[in-house]
């Protein structure tokens, strides 16, 4: 019998704040800049981007960017869309 594989997407495992603050701790502890900015792509994919990106204050297009493979969001980007997640970044002794 062979063995019957489907696709897994993360997006569908992120819908509760817990979920989703899980994740994203576990980037930032991990601490590689594009797994980081993938996993909050993941999280604004599974949230919604148009809402995500009026609350953000930036474009859809701009998300999609900087939190796609090789992108690279400016500070600026970042932190409106963390805000815009409900989340907040905080800084603490290694």
């Amino acid at each position: 019998m062979a063995l019957v594989t489907k696709p897994w997407d993360v997006t569908e495992n992120l819908d509760s704040p817990e979920a989703i603050v899980a994740y994203v701790e576990a980037a930032f502890e991990d601490g590689d800049p594009a797994l980081i900015a993938a996993v909050i792509g993941d999280v604004a994919r599974a949230r919604g981007m148009t809402q995500l990106a009026r609350d953000a204050g930036v474009s859809r297009e701009t998300i999609y960017k900087a939190f796609s493979e090789g992108g690279n969001p400016t500070l600026e980007t970042l932190t409106g869309v963390i805000r815009a997640l409900g989340l907040k970044l905080s800084v603490h002794a290694a």
